[in-house]
């Protein structure tokens, strides 16, 4: 059993570090151990083969700092909320046993980012329950384990958000995990492959336009968005907003 303090679960490789990398490499600087699972090796996507993908995966993780990534190799966009893709999740879950879980966004543009967040859901609250079992690597069977927060990260499509991470000390970071992923974006020469929503300059200009206006609107320079999933946020003291002193 490998423990983590945090756990994020995407469709693809690249969405984490799109969507909350800043805030994974700041959390890795505080000290907490971070994971992240990518449900699919992004085959279907119009550049690059599942190979290279994973491969960028291997580089951003190092560039974040992340304990642990693993790919489940799911099937890219068929990401059916069955028994059998749920098992495998709640697994993870089991052994990863994360503190607080980051999944996507509840609905996008892209169908496989909804789809993979109801079976993410799904899965983190099946993994609490004793009488569906799972095994480890080596055969053993698997205690129940549910996180006690979840929280989605904001995708392609915005939402109201109930926490803003200030994440001006790791953009940098979170840019570089990103072009990690040199088949995909930012894209200088096409090689002869599509240019798609992803790969031009606007798209990559729009990262950094989109932190900055969340980062704007809690007095930080750059921000990521996310969704306290299930309910208000829970607290016993403000020694969270004691840590911050916003300009307003």
């Amino acid at each position: 059993m490998t423990s983590l303090d945090v756990l994020a679960i995407a469709a693809h490789p690249d969405d984490t570090e799109l969507c909350c990398g800043g805030t994974l490499a700041k959390l890795v600087q505080q000290g907490k151990k971070v994971g992240v699972i990518d449900l699919t090796r992004g085959e279907m996507g119009s550049r690059g083969t599942p190979e290279q993908r994973l491969e960028e995966a291997k580089a951003a993780a190092k560039i974040i700092g992340l304990s642990a990534r693993e790919n489940l190799g799911l099937p890219d966009t068929q990401l059916e909320n069955i028994p059998e893709n749920r098992q495998k999740i709640i697994a993870d879950i089991r052994h990863y046993r994360p503190h607080i879980c980051l999944v996507g966004a509840p609905n996008d543009r892209h169908p496989d980012h909804g789809n993979a967040t109801k079976l993410a859901l799904d899965a983190i609250f099946y993994s609490g329950l004793i009488k569906i079992e799972t095994d480890d690597d080596n055969g053993n069977s698997q205690e129940p384990w549910r996180p006690s927060h979840i929280l989605h990260y904001m995708q392609d499509r915005p939402f109201e958000p109930d926490i803003v991470f200030d994440i001006s000390e790791t953009f940098e970071t979170k840019k570089k995990a990103i072009r990690a992923f040199e088949t995909q974006f930012d894209v200088d020469n096409p090689d002869g492959e599509p240019e798609t929503y992803i790969s031009g300059k606007r798209f990559f200009k729009g990262i950094e336009a989109r932190a900055r206006h969340y980062g704007h609107l809690i007095g930080a320079t750059y921000g990521e968005p996310f969704k306290y999933y299930n309910g208000p946020i829970p607290m016993r003291s403000f020694d969270g907003l004691f840590e911050t002193n916003p300009e307003r």
